[in-house]
């Protein structure tokens, strides 16, 4: 196996060109910060941005748990890849990645200077520190679950085919580690009910919801509620748009990754205007 090392200070942009300085190479395999990542899948390790502290990050990214080593040491073996791509902020960095997962010595090195101009590697330090966004190249669901409200959004690669023409070749997601010196943020249960009570007030079928309860996990938060719905509409159907809109909205608005909505139809109301309306509908 063949390793390659991609370096670079950190924050200067390693991750977001990650993807293209492999492809460019046909390169398959990357690790970065704890992941090993094959293509657009994350196939063994765990993220260290999800870490509480800088010096948990580092330890992550360095593989000093015996457990995390050897699961991306296993995967290693069934994939048996033909080059891999190690980032890293130092030569030393790199050296001591592929000594703690049983590589081979790194015999080529990248420097972020070579594939990014002066003003790109400010930029990226700019972003880093003013506003503490972390990308990993990966798509967002591949990571959604562990970054549930850390303002975790998509960013889109794409590359000119001609005038006016471009390919999408891959996708990255920007998200604030819990790390950040820019601190933690929280959201609370009330505030996600408002959210959530303004989506289905604007759902035509919808009187008001009887019975709210969030509870928030490090995966996700899970949501219970009954809803007083007008009388006249086909309950099912609405109950599941109900469900599409309102994940969509709470995820959109919160970054929270919701893991369960169960909804309830408790009651029906009669709407003069509404109720007729949506039973002269359901007749034809």
């Amino acid at each position: 196996m063949k390793v390659i090392g991609f370096i670079g200070p950190s924050g200067t942009g390693k991750s977001h060109r990650s993807s293209w300085v492999a492809r460019e190479r046909g390169i398959e395999f990357i690790i970065d910060d704890g992941l090993l990542i094959r293509g657009s899948r994350i196939i063994a390790g765990k993220t260290a941005k999800r870490e509480k502290t800088k010096i948990g990050s580092i330890k992550c990214a360095l593989f000093n748990e015996d457990r995390h080593a050897e699961d991306v040491k296993k995967a290693i073996r069934l994939y048996e890849p033909e080059q891999i791509l190690i980032l890293g902020t130092s030569d030393n960095m790199v050296d001591n990645i592929a000594r703690r997962l049983g590589f081979p010595p790194v015999s080529g090195r990248i420097y972020i200077h070579e594939v990014a101009s002066d003003f790109e590697i400010k930029q990226a330090l700019s972003t880093r520190k003013e506003q503490g966004k972390h990308v990993i190249p990966v798509p967002t669901f591949e990571i959604k679950k562990d970054f549930s409200g850390y303002f975790l959004d998509p960013l889109q690669i794409f590359k000119r085919k001609g005038k006016g023409s471009y390919q999408l070749i891959g996708e990255k997601s920007v998200v604030r580690p819990t790390f950040s010196y820019m601190g933690n943020y929280t959201i609370s249960d009330y505030t996600v009910y408002q959210i959530i009570e303004y989506v289905t007030s604007n759902i035509e079928g919808v009187s008001r919801i009887s019975r709210f309860r969030a509870e928030n996990h490090p995966d996700g938060i899970y949501i219970e509620m009954d809803l007083v719905l007008i009388y006249g509409y086909i309950i099912k159907p609405l109950l599941r748009k109900i469900q599409d809109k309102v994940t969509e909205e709470v995820e959109h608005l919160t970054a929270l990754n919701i893991k369960a909505m169960n909804i309830m139809a408790k009651s029906l109301v009669m709407d003069s205007k509404k109720g007729a309306g949506a039973a002269a509908l359901s007749r034809e």
